[in-house]
């Protein structure tokens, strides 16, 4: 098939188009970067360069939101490199005809923070800056659900790879044998292994079953203490102890009450349900992997 991704060069995108093309389809790459095409894979640098219908689209394209502190002008970018692409590719995809199936990137953040609820999701939208771009990186897509477009959109939660992304930098300070959490450590990370990610990813493409959004994470999540002991018990170190919440909000300001301070207990529900089966469902068995490599 025809596939088109945005973010192709990301840390989800990259080993997603790694498995397109290992799977045989042919790819187009939406990237700032310069990048020489292939044979499998074409690279263009502006939507308006994509002239051909394209079977599947993948969007995930948009300024990270822990790559740096959100200052007013930080929070326009994530907020413009999310919508203004996605209704600019909106745009173009009814120009040159829409696809069979649309994907596109969201993230857990939807559903703001609690220590207590189980969210699924049927659950509504939360409260703070994460969970209103969501909300509104979300509605720039699903207002094509009247068209002949199947859309799925991918509630990611922190997704954990040995080289790129959140772990490397969570678990920095174990290297210099020192186990850290963040603040008291009793809020809840919703996790998944990158290879699940794009698994599910996979799963979505082959089940028409699936569409609407879809909780992108493990089904056991585990408090940031819990996720400090599993890393402990699986690398060498002395000591252990919290990065205190002021120290946090210090170094990286809003982010660390959006991001780092809180979270919520996010479940697979449509996954389970359509029947994929997770490689790595629990904690232990993912950083068991992790760390072997």
């Amino acid at each position: 098939m025809k596939v088109f991704v945005t973010g192709g060069t990301g840390l989800i995108g990259r080993a997603l188009v790694k498995r397109l093309v290992a799977d045989g389809h042919d790819i187009t790459v939406l990237t700032r970067q310069s990048l020489d095409s292939s044979e499998t894979v074409t690279y263009i640098q502006a939507i308006d360069d994509l002239n051909t219908r394209q079977d599947i689209v993948i969007n995930l394209a948009g300024a990270g939101l822990a790559d740096r502190r959100w200052s007013p002008a930080y929070k326009k970018e994530m907020r413009t490199s999310r919508l203004d692409l996605t209704e600019a590719l909106v745009s173009r995809l009814r120009n040159i005809g829409m696809p069979a199936l649309l994907i596109s990137g969201s993230a857990i953040g939807f559903y703001g923070e609690s220590k207590e609820r189980d969210f699924s999701e049927t659950d509504g939208v939360g409260t703070g800056f994460s969970a209103e771009l969501c909300r509104d990186w979300e509605a720039s897509v699903s207002n094509i659900g009247s068209e002949s477009t199947r859309y799925v959109l991918l509630r990611t939660g922190v997704v954990l790879d040995r080289a790129l992304g959140a772990y490397p930098q969570m678990t920095q300070s174990f290297r210099f044998g020192l186990a850290s959490w963040m603040g008291q450590g009793d809020h809840w990370l919703s996790w998944i292994h990158l290879a699940d990610m794009v698994g599910a990813v996979m799963h979505c493409i082959q089940n028409e079953a699936v569409s609407g959004p879809v909780n992108m994470t493990a089904p056991n999540p585990v408090t940031h203490r819990s996720f400090s002991g599993e890393v402990r018990n699986a690398t060498t170190t002395l000591v252990g102890m919290g990065v205190p919440g002021w120290v946090m909000r210090l170094m990286v300001g809003e982010m660390a009450d959006e991001l780092l301070l809180t979270g919520q207990r996010v479940m697979p529900t449509k996954l389970l349900s359509t029947g994929y089966q997770f490689c790595f469902g629990d904690l232990k068995d993912a950083i068991a992997d992790l760390e072997a490599r």
